[in-house]
């Protein structure tokens, strides 16, 4: 059974079989780190494509959580500064990890072990933290996630 989905302000991509859930703030970056992971992983011969960008509809399928994209932007992704560009896409996937920005600041340099997002009404995911000034965020998340790629 699938829930009615929510329309979240997000980024989602597939990189492998892994699907990675961008969140944050406008201006953050997600658009352009999920841009960047999926040009890293093409460039390392791992399958990576856009869901959505911008708008994420986000439902529960079983235990799932499937992002899926609004047909009316499919495989379009806005890389600030330069406009709206087309990529690669699918029309949905399951998403494995909420990616969250780094904190930059503080004495928290290291987040909590096991954090989790509450993506939407019923919905969560565990989170990975990631700098926007990441040179190479696919390695970063790679690192923290062997599982990425696979």
């Amino acid at each position: 059974m699938t829930d009615a989905p929510s329309n979240i302000h997000a980024t989602a991509i597939v990189v492998g079989k892994t699907g990675l859930l961008f969140l944050g703030p406008s201006g953050w970056g997600k658009s352009m780190l999920a841009f960047t992971c999926i040009a890293e992983a093409q460039r390392m011969n791992i399958s990576s494509m856009l869901v959505a960008d911008d708008q994420v509809l986000i439902s529960r399928r079983g235990e799932d959580v499937i992002a899926r994209c609004p047909p009316t932007i499919a495989g379009l992704i806005e890389l600030r500064g330069t406009g709206i560009v087309r990529v690669p896409h699918i029309d949905e996937a399951r998403m494995h990890y909420a990616v969250l920005p780094g904190n930059v600041t503080g004495e928290d340099r290291v987040p909590p072990a096991n954090e989790r997002s509450v993506i939407a009404e019923g919905i969560d995911l565990p989170v990975v933290r990631l700098l926007a000034t990441a040179p190479l965020p696919l390695a970063v998340l790679m690192a923290a996630l062997p599982d990425i790629g696979r």
